[in-house]
Order: structure tokens, then C-alpha cells, then sequence
């Protein structure tokens, strides 16, 4: 019986040591896990407080990659993905931001019609501006966020982005006039 009786510590003493050591990885594990977060923290401080210094001279960048990207979402389900592939341009002015986004946005228009066969005019049109808005709209708040959140939404860079903002609206608001007479001008001819 003494046999069995050491045999049953040794096991009892082995099982515990292997539980110890378990938890010394995990712990060692969880350590290098906090540690490279740390590590990743500083390097996101560090690239943030770059950006932040770069930010003021290309707000006008960030929210026109912002827009185009929310509008390529907004348009993924029915023109695919990346159906907008905007290129930065050196004129970076609220009027050069604006007639890109408006021009690169509004000219997926037939396609976008093309998919809705038999669609009145002017409720595809409406759909549509309503839509590629939609995607506007939503990166311009990104990038507004992203902007105060560096702390350079002020002065010039805020007026300029709200500049911006009017401007798209508006030639929106020129596109759907310009396909609702269209579409007026269709059905009374029809």
C-alpha cells in the first residue's frame, strides 16, 4: 500500500507542477500579448501625432478618400466593389474636392439605371442621388470626426471641408434637377 500511496503523491506533485507551468505560460502569454499592445499603442501615438501635423495641409484629401470610399460601399450591392477609383489630384481646393467627388459619384448613373429596368425615371433618380448622398455623407462625418479628433477641424480647414460639403450637395441637388427634367421631358414626349 505504500507504493501505491507515493505513487498517488508523485502523480498529485507531476499533475500540480503541470498546472503550475500551464499557468506560468499563460501568464508569459498574456504579458507578450499586453506588452505588444503597448508597443502598438505608441507606434498609433506616434503615427497619429505625424498625421496630425500632415492633416491640416491635406484635409481637403482626407475627405475626398473618405467620400469615395463611403460611396463605393454604399454602391457594392448593385455596381460592385471599388465602382469609384478616385485618384488624388494636387488641386486639393473645396471646389476641385467637390467637383471630383460629384463627377466620379453621379457617373455610374446609367449603370446604376441599368439595373432597375422598368424603374420610373424619376424614382431612380431620386434613389440614386439619395443613395451615392447617402455615401457622401457618411465618409465626410468620418473624416470630420477624424479631423477633430487630431484637432485641426478650425479656421480654414473647417471652412474649407464645409465649403466642400455645400458644394457636393449642391451639384447633387443640379444632378437630380437635370434628370427630373429629363425624365419630365421623356414622359411628356412618350
Amino acid at each position: 500500500m505504500t507504493d501505491t500511496s507515493a505513487t498517488t503523491q508523485v502523480a498529485q506533485r507531476s499533475t500540480t507542477q503541470n498546472a503550475e507551468l500551464a499557468q506560468s505560460r499563460t501568464r508569459s502569454a498574456s504579458e507578450t500579448q499586453i506588452s505588444l499592445r503597448d508597443e502598438m499603442n505608441v507606434q498609433i501615438l506616434e503615427a497619429s501625432a505625424a498625421v496630425s501635423l500632415k492633416t491640416g495641409e491635406q484635409s481637403q484629401a482626407l475627405l475626398f478618400r473618405s467620400a469615395i470610399d463611403r460611396i463605393n460601399e454604399y454602391l457594392a450591392p448593385t455596381l460592385g466593389t471599388d465602382a469609384i477609383q478616385g485618384k488624388m489630384s494636387e488641386d486639393n481646393s473645396a471646389e476641385a474636392t467637390a467637383a471630383r467627388i460629384v463627377s466620379l459619384s453621379t457617373a455610374f448613373y446609367d449603370s446604376y439605371a441599368a439595373q432597375h429596368p422598368g424603374d420610373d425615371p424619376e424614382q431612380l433618380a431620386t434613389n440614386f442621388v439619395n443613395l451615392i448622398r447617402g455615401g457622401f455623407e457618411k465618409g465626410f462625418n468620418e473624416a470630420k470626426d477624424i479631423l477633430q479628433g487630431l484637432q485641426v477641424f478650425s479656421g480654414d480647414i473647417e471652412s474649407g471641408i464645409m465649403r466642400t460639403f455645400d458644394l457636393v450637395n449642391q451639384g447633387y441637388d443640379d444632378f437630380l434637377a437635370s434628370k427630373l427634367g429629363t425624365a419630365s421631358e421623356t414622359t411628356k414626349t412618350a
